[in-house]
C-alpha cells in the first residue's frame, strides 16, 4: 500500500495521472524554518519529518507499505516566499515576483515500514513576466492563490504570467513525477 501523507489535491491529481493508488494520510508538522537553514536544507528537511511524521502515525505498516511525502517552496533572492496570509499579502507577494526569475524546490521522500528513507529535490526556475496593479489585484481576488506557496497556480490562470520555466511542470504544480516514479521503483 502506498500512502501520500499530503492533503494537497494537485499532489493526490498528479499520483493518479501516473497510475499511482494511495491512500492519503493527513500529516501536519511545524514548518518553520531553523536559524541558517538554507532553501535546500528546509525543503529536504521538511519533507523528510512529513515522511516520519505520517510513519509514526500510521500504526501496523506492513511490508511492502510505504509512504510518500513532498514539499514545494519558493525562493526569491535569498528569500523564502510562502502562502499568502491574505489579500495584501497575496498582493505583496505576486508584486515581488513581477519581473522576476524565481526557483521553486520541490522535495520528495519515500520511507518504508522499515523506517528506510529516500530522497529526490526538484530545482526549478520561473520568470514572471511585469504583472500589471489590475492583473494582480484580479488574480488575488480569485480563491486561486490562497493556499499556494507563492501565491500562484502554475496549472492556473497564472499560467499567463510565465514568461519561462526550466525545469519540472509537475514539480512546480507540487509533485516531480519524474523522481517520484523513481523512488517507487
Amino acid at each position: 500500500m502506498l500512502y501520500l501523507a499530503s492533503k494537497s489535491p494537485r499532489r493526490a491529481e498528479l499520483l493518479r495521472q501516473i497510475g499511482v493508488k494511495f491512500a492519503i494520510i493527513d500529516c501536519d508538522i511545524d514548518e518553520s524554518p531553523r536559524d541558517g537553514e538554507s532553501v535546500t536544507d528546509l525543503v529536504l528537511r521538511l519533507c523528510r519529518d512529513k515522511a516520519k511524521h505520517a510513519r509514526d502515525e500510521l500504526q501496523g505498516m506492513a511490508e511492502g507499505d510505504l509512504i510518500l511525502a513532498a514539499d514545494t517552496l519558493i525562493h526569491l533572492h535569498g528569500q523564502i516566499i510562502g502562502k499568502p496570509a491574505s489579500m495584501q499579502d497575496c498582493r505583496r507577494i505576486l508584486g515581488r515576483l513581477s519581473g522576476q526569475t524565481h526557483q521553486v524546490l520541490t522535495a520528495v521522500a519515500v520511507i518504508d515500514y522499515q523506517g528506510d528513507l529516500s530522497h529526490r529535490v526538484s530545482r526549478n526556475e520561473i520568470s514572471f513576466r511585469p504583472l500589471s496593479e489590475t492583473e494582480i489585484e484580479r488574480y488575488c481576488a480569485s480563491a486561486e492563490p490562497h493556499d499556494k506557496a507563492g501565491a500562484y497556480a502554475i496549472q492556473g490562470r497564472a499560467a499567463v504570467f510565465i514568461q519561462h520555466m526550466t525545469g519540472s511542470y509537475s514539480a512546480v504544480m507540487g509533485l516531480p513525477l519524474f523522481e517520484t516514479a523513481e523512488l517507487l521503483q
